[in-house]
């Protein structure tokens, strides 16, 4: 990957599925971990399969040589009662993150979403209930909180912008960025979910790169979409029918957001994240065409300079 200015990783969520959890539950960490490192990939988030105990888990990483980017972690900030307790929460989430060298994390509001994570919901729901200016202002009290214990301890909050949650579209993405403490509250910008939401990609890496600190690279299948789009999917209808997929496998237009990330010298952490069932979709073989679809646009790019 000498061509890769920045550092490519994969998300075993390629493997296993964390909404889907019938998905690649047949796997072993190890053969999850094997795999990756044989792809020549260097970082990975956590997964469910993976060891939960901290030296477990390090022993591990360094069996196959990967480092650990960062683990996702939902919150509740939306209902003021739940401040304390989520943000105790947070704080050992972070602290458990911390002796890997994570250096982001991954956070998302689950209150009102779809992603069936929401504990006042149920599984299953198709219409993510908006958050009201209370619900806004409780949020952010809570990100900027959370965000704080991240920078006490040398590290981002990152926010995911989600498929099925309260920050989605673009304006709610907007409002997030414009509210939030841009010292405190950094942007995870996914390809994938930001399309979803009816974000154009592209569009939202240039509007708001100064705040990204973490990306994941995800696909999409149009007429999956389409079909989500007409029957109110659930999230887990839309990930089980293969909506997501990796890149170079679905209709985004993947070189000119690799063209803005050269022109602006991107070089932390890219995961190619795919999201579909692994016996329809092999995990291995998708990651490998994935990676060398990412490598053959960054080469293009670079013999081609006049184009940059």
């Amino acid at each position: 990957m000498e061509n890769i200015p920045f550092k490519l990783g994969i998300h075993p969520i390629n493997w296993v599925g964390e909404d889907v959890l019938e998905h690649g539950d047949h796997y072993s960490y190890q053969q999850v971990m094997s795999e990756i490192s044989s792809l020549d990939f260097k970082g990975t988030e956590v997964s469910r399969k993976f060891p939960n105990d901290a030296e477990a888990l390090k022993e591990a990483l360094s069996q196959y040589n990967l480092q650990l980017t960062t683990r996702w972690k939902s919150v509740l900030f939306s209902d003021p009662q739940n401040h304390k307790e989520e943000l105790d929460a947070y704080r050992k989430h972070v602290e458990f993150l911390k002796p890997f060298g994570c250096k982001v994390v991954s956070t998302a509001e689950i209150g009102g979403s779809i992603l069936n994570q929401d504990p006042r919901r149920g599984q299953d729901e198709t219409e993510v209930i908006r958050l009201d200016n209370d619900g806004w202002k409780y949020m952010v009290e809570g990100l900027n909180k959370a965000g704080e214990i991240c920078r006490e301890n040398g590290m981002y909050l990152v926010y995911h912008h989600h498929a099925g949650t309260v920050v989605e579209q673009p304006e709610e993405i907007d409002r997030l960025m414009e509210m939030t403490d841009p010292n405190l509250v950094h942007l995870l910008f996914d390809t994938g979910h930001g399309y979803y939401g009816g974000n154009d990609p592209l569009t939202l890496l240039k509007k708001y790169y100064d705040r990204i600190k973490y990306i994941h690279l995800k696909d999409v299948r149009q007429e999956v979409l389409d079909k989500a789009r007409e029957n109110q999917y659930s999230i887990r209808e839309c990930i089980s029918k293969g909506m997501f997929t990796v890149p170079g496998d679905g209709c985004l237009d993947f070189k000119p957001i690799f063209k803005e990330l050269l022109e602006q010298e991107y070089s932390g952490w890219a995961l190619i994240e795919g999201e579909q069932d692994p016996l329809v979709c092999n995990p291995y073989e998708y990651a490998k065409k994935s990676k060398k679809f990412i490598e053959n646009i960054l080469l293009d790019l670079q013999t081609n300079k006049s184009v940059i």
